[in-house]
């Protein structure tokens, strides 16, 4: 089984991100300030998926060494502290690209371990498949109901801190099935916050589409990952 620390969620959940116009800021006042919102938000997280795809491809065929995971927690933290501090300049779409490029990075020798096992090639294929589902159909959920997911905030945000802590424990003490449950654990927490940030943007509470974006791909890379792990374990003991 290939495991991943699971990288926390980019924002205490529940938090607005109101804020000036700027880079990646609107003030929706109406439908048409939403849907405006939510428009950039998909255009962009589209980009980032195909940027941060690319360079984790790029990974595995040049065989990059893994990052490690101290260097895997401070690059993503020190990234994600510079989207934040940029949110509402020039500078916030350089800092996602970064952000989201450097966790292709790192993805890459998970890919790699992946498609070395068994039908590693089948395994890959269908966590990107079930991610990619998953997404689409949580989304139209959000978008069609309409249905505040608000108070889902401060249970995730726990869970989010619990299933870190955890997924350290498991990589420091080389518990496999502590990190086969973390990854369980992560997939129902990043369909959870998929649910919370589609919920946030459609109800006029997250303003800044740079902010909204990281936040669903790092929802979404977590879903991955904690597929992959989860496949990847099954398809070892075969």
């Amino acid at each position: 089984m290939n495991s991943m620390t699971p990288i926390p969620a980019t924002a205490r959940p529940g938090a607005a991100h109101s804020a000036p116009s700027g880079a990646g800021s609107t003030t929706p006042t109406d439908g048409a300030a939403t849907r405006r919102v939510l428009r950039n938000t998909y255009a962009l997280l589209s980009m980032t998926l195909l940027f941060s795809a690319a360079i984790a491809a790029a990974s595995v065929a040049f065989q990059l060494p893994a990052p490690g995971i101290l260097l895997t927690l401070g690059g993503y933290f020190g990234l994600l502290f510079a989207v934040y501090r940029f949110k509402n300049s020039g500078w916030a779409l350089p800092a996602v690209f970064a952000l989201t490029g450097f966790m292709g990075y790192s993805l890459g020798p998970v890919l790699a371990k992946s498609l070395a096992l068994p039908g590693g090639a089948q395994v890959v294929t269908l966590a990107l498949a079930a991610t990619g589902a998953t997404f689409l159909a949580l989304s139209a959920w959000v978008l069609t109901t309409r249905r505040d997911f608000s108070f889902m905030g401060g249970f995730l945000f726990a869970g989010m801190v619990i299933a870190l802590i955890a997924g350290l424990g498991a990589v420091f003490l080389q518990m496999p099935a502590l990190g086969l449950a973390v990854a369980a654990m992560l997939a129902l927490l990043s369909a959870g916050l998929i649910l919370f940030e589609t919920s946030r943007i459609v109800s006029g509470g997250q303003t800044n589409y740079v902010l909204a974006t990281v936040g669903l791909y790092v929802s979404i890379f977590n879903l991955f990952t904690s597929l992959l792990s989860l496949f990847g374990f099954g398809s070892s003991d075969e």
